[in-house]
């Protein structure tokens, strides 16, 4: 198996995809600098549109401030861009918190991964799968091909199971689910598996018990998190130093 060439072939690939739409003026990502946090919007498929994973982890980089909210709605993309990506998150000194605004699927779901925090919307969904691809050639370029792709996917099922302590075998069998087409998560299944840490409206002390009421008056919404609200402090009663039953005695003399 060569797979310097394979790679190399993909990579030629990709740049022939991008080139030829490239100057349309899209992006898959935008980031806002919004105060001490930076908002980061991946909503496209990754790698698309002359746009590569290069050009994100260089704008990444250049991110100073000390936190970083990464909101993802994508369907995925070039999975060695993604893993580029993953791997530039997850070394970012900033804290990076991921939030799964409506769909992680395929590259995007081991992105996620990378950050300090997982957030998933209650009615958002993420997909899990074996890499893909298609080559042209003989029969050992084929073979060749296929023992790249599952040398990737036992990359990927490792980075799930990194973050959610589950064995890497257990999550290679989730992405071959139903002959190939791998496992689509709801918010509460993708926390029960461990991909991520909560859901979004969650109490950020007690995951998993939801705000009351009450508590939620309590809260503001700042930079998609909620805040909480101070509540008025009372003055403090009058100290007295006073000795009653001294007094009476005094008053009865």
């Amino acid at each position: 198996m060569d797979i310097k060439k394979l790679t190399a072939q993909a990579e030629k690939l990709r740049q022939m995809t991008a080139t030829s739409k490239s100057g349309t003026g899209r992006r898959w990502y935008d980031i806002k600098n919004q105060g001490a946090t930076t908002q980061v919007y991946v909503y496209d498929m990754i790698g698309e549109w002359g746009v590569t994973a290069q050009d994100f982890v260089n704008e990444l980089n250049a991110i100073g401030t000390p936190a970083i909210d990464l909101h993802i709605n994508s369907e995925g993309g070039q999975v060695f861009d993604g893993i580029a990506i993953y791997n530039a998150i997850r070394n970012h000194p900033a804290k990076v918190t991921a939030y799964v605004d409506s769909l992680a699927a395929s590259a995007a779901s081991f992105i996620v991964q990378g950050a300090d925090e997982r957030v998933m919307e209650p009615n958002a969904r993420m997909m899990i799968h074996d890499a893909q691809g298609v080559v042209m050639g003989d029969a050992s370029a084929a073979r060749a091909l296929a023992d790249l792709l599952d040398d990737t996917s036992e990359n990927i099922a490792s980075i799930y199971a990194e973050r959610s302590g589950v064995e890497a075998a257990d999550w290679r069998a989730a992405m071959q689910k139903d002959g190939g087409a791998g496992t689509w998560y709801g918010a509460q299944d993708a926390k029960d598996a461990g991909l991520i840490d909560r859901i979004a409206g969650e109490d950020v002390q007690n995951p998993g018990k939801p705000y009351t009421e009450e508590e939620k008056k309590r809260f503001r919404k700042t930079n998609n998190q909620l805040e909480v609200v101070p509540e008025a402090v009372p003055a403090e009663a009058p100290s007295w130093d006073f000795d009653l039953l001294s007094a009476v005695k005094e008053a009865l003399k």
